[in-house]
């Protein structure tokens, strides 16, 4: 056998990265979470050590393992990726949701069968961790959505009596998804058993009620409608309005959906970002080529005036075309600067009506929410992208199942989602002096262009920051009369910089305003180390002169330097035993 039960949610993880070397750190936060003891470390060892023995019996105890390698500070299943059933799964997925696009439907149909015969049980079942259970619950909709898929190519080929076990069998295991009870009413209308139908209408709509206090989706009420009407039903379910009944074939479609397209307009003299933008792209490419149907999610984190916001508009611009369903946008508010930031359930109210729920059908809790949410977005390609996220909790609701992608921006580093959730973190720097040049030269044009030695002392005092760079060079713009040197005199004074760089009537564009949002969300402790380092009045600061001017320990301040680290500081990095690190 394999062993205790994180021992196989080791080989789980593992299994599910097969032929990448996956760290000691990783593996820990995978079968252990935020609750990790003092032996975490050596548990790992001893679980790898007694997988080893499982996986090679024949091996000895010194000899080197061909299966389960050591390797840069981890550990790497030798296997090749081809050799799991959910890349072969994924791969026959693929391509039956090919052959259907070709009209090869009974190719279709047999690789759908294939895909799901490789199915058996629950995936990750027993299997303790949060990697483990965001990877039992993304499966089961993989499974699920296939399933779907195969049971309506089915009805459109009109073997109808052959998916009734199935869908009867998939609705016991998943009883909230409308979709499979949709079909499942169609396959039994279809097989002359109208009452069996009705009844599994009735059974839904006090399931909803109960369950999430809501009515059944228009589709289904649609085909409710069409069985007490004795009217003939169509399998082909798109995304159209549904038509006027017309003699007695109706397409009982799904109701229509508005196409939303929310993404705010760019800002012009948008400059550098090619590696954070190729990053986010690699980063939704390939998630969607190596998950189908997965959710794929990207956090661009940053302090304040980074212009995380410009560089994740940019990305959500760039790939719309992938995107037919649509786009969603949503400002959560984190930094406060409009006020309190949105709760999670407020967020959804506010998509859900961009989806077309009226405040009659929006459910008043959040998991009721969160479940219509999903289910509108269940086979869509939406893009969402939710802007100045204040925390983990607020976005974890907000992510939708399936083939719909997610872009982030927040002050926070938002760990938690790349842990339990698999998102990916971006992090947006300062511009380089080149990149600053390049947009101070575009937004001032031939008055900084023939002025470059003022330029670039305008460069250095915005130390990259976009924000300060926009304020500044609209200073420039405005006071044509002034000569440049003379502006760019007035931002020398790094005491009064703030108080230059503010903008009368918009709390968004002022610098002061942002930076003093940052500061109060800091947690006490850290802004009282916040304010130590304004103390000092050299720079660098090593961590050892900060643990003395805080009165605290090394490995305090450690930890404060990293939470207050998404407020900007006129300081350099820090720098430790002649080693420059992160602020």
């Amino acid at each position: 056998m394999l062993g205790p039960p994180k021992q196989r949610a080791v080989l789980a993880l593992l299994a599910s990265r097969a032929g990448d070397v996956v760290g000691i750190e990783h593996i820990i936060d995978a079968v252990w979470g935020s609750d990790v003891p003092q032996t975490a470390v050596n548990g790992v060892h001893t679980y790898v050590a007694g997988l080893r023995r499982v996986l090679e019996p024949d091996r000895s105890r010194r000899g080197t393992s061909s299966v389960l390698a050591s390797a840069a500070g981890g550990y790497c299943l030798c296997v090749s990726p081809e050799a799991m059933d959910i890349t072969r799964f994924a791969q026959r997925h693929a391509q039956a949701r090919r052959a259907g696009t070709d009209c090869d439907t009974e190719g279709a149909l047999a690789l759908y069968r294939e895909a799901l015969s490789l199915w058996h049980g629950e995936a990750f079942a027993g299997i303790p961790g949060p990697f483990a259970a965001m990877e039992r619950t993304r499966l089961q909709d993989l499974r699920m959505t296939a399933t779907e898929e195969w049971a309506a190519g089915m009805l459109k080929a009109g073997r109808h009596g052959e998916v009734v076990a199935d869908l009867s069998a998939a609705v016991a295991e998943e009883p909230l998804r409308e979709k499979l009870r949709w079909l499942l009413m169609l396959a039994l209308y279809r097989c002359d058993r109208q009452a069996h139908a009705l009844a599994v209408y009735t059974e839904t709509r006090q399931l909803l009620n109960q369950e999430l206090g809501i009515e059944p989706g228009a589709e289904l009420c649609n085909l409710h409608q069409d069985i007490l009407a004795g009217r003939a039903v169509t399998a082909c379910r798109d995304q159209s309005p549904v038509p006027a009944p017309t003699g007695d074939l109706v397409d009982s479609a799904p109701p229509y959906i508005p196409r939303p397209a929310q993404l705010p307009p760019l800002a012009r003299g948008f400059v550098g970002r090619i590696a954070e933008l190729d990053a986010l792209e690699r980063v939704l490419v390939d998630d969607e080529v190596r998950s189908g149907a997965s959710t794929a999610v990207a956090v661009v984190d940053g302090r304040s005036g980074m212009g995380k916001t410009a560089v994740a508009l940019r990305l959500a611009h760039r790939i719309t075309d992938r995107f037919p369903d649509g786009q969603l946008f949503v400002d959560l508010g984190g930094t406060g600067l409009q006020g309190e930031p949105l709760t999670a359930s407020e967020a959804l109210a506010q998509l859900l009506r961009s989806l077309g729920v009226d405040d009659v059908r929006m459910p008043g809790d959040l998991a009721g929410r969160v479940s219509l949410y999903r289910s509108l977005l269940h086979g869509q390609r939406m893009l969402v992208v939710l802007d100045d996220a204040l925390s983990t909790e607020q976005v974890r609701p907000l992510i939708p199942r399936g083939a719909s992608s997610v872009i982030v921006t927040s002050q926070q580093r938002l760990t938690g989602l790349a842990i339990r959730d698999g998102a990916h973190r971006i992090r947006v720097g300062p511009l380089s002096e080149s990149e600053s040049a390049e947009l101070l030269t575009y937004l001032g044009g031939d008055r900084l262009r023939e002025e470059k030695a003022v330029m670039m002392r305008l460069v250095r005092i915005c130390e990259g920051l976009p924000l300060a760079l926009r304020t500044a060079v609209e200073e420039l713009i405005e006071a044509r009369d002034v000569p440049p040197a003379a502006v760019v005199e007035r931002y020398a004074d790094k005491r009064g910089l703030l108080d230059r760089l503010t903008v009368e009537g918009d709390e968004a564009a002022n610098l002061r305003t942002v930076f003093e949002a940052s500061y109060q969300a800091l947690p006490a402790e850290a802004a009282r180390m916040f304010r130590y380092l304004g103390l000092h009045s050299t720079s660098p600061i090593s961590v050892q002169q900060a643990a003395t001017l805080a009165g605290t320990s090394r490995a305090t301040v450690r930890c404060l330097l990293d939470r207050s680290s998404t407020v900007p500081r006129r300081t350099a990095p820090l720098e430790e035993d002649g080693i420059r690190t992160a602020p």
